[in-house]
């Protein structure tokens, strides 16, 4: 990330909320932004979040500390939201690891 190192979490609960996702993410560093993405009509979490912390390392070690833990009840996945591979004309997106190529 151009200006800091974004997670993805999936398999949250439905009823997670911002409070939740930082009290287990902050143990590993400072968070520097934290997004969960809501359903409009029941106002409840969609299943997953995204987390951007300042340092790489702060990242990498929530990643080994939490993919595969429970968070209120369920276990969640954590990745990298986003990263390049050795080309620099493709980009990958969380757990799919899906290939895009960019316009």
């Amino acid at each position: 990330s151009v200006e800091g190192w974004v997670l993805i979490i999936t398999g949250c609960h439905e009823e997670a909320v911002e409070d939740d996702i930082r009290d287990a993410f902050s143990e590993y560093g400072q968070v520097k932004n934290i997004h969960v993405n809501l359903d409009r009509r029941s106002g409840f979490c969609k299943g997953y979040a995204l987390v951007e912390y300042r340092d790489k390392s702060e990242a990498q070690d929530a990643i080994n500390a939490l993919h595969g833990t429970e968070l209120l009840g369920k276990m969640i996945k954590v990745d990298w939201a986003f990263s390049t591979t050795s080309g620099g004309d493709t980009f990958e997106c969380g757990q799919s690891r899906k290939k895009v190529k960019r316009r």
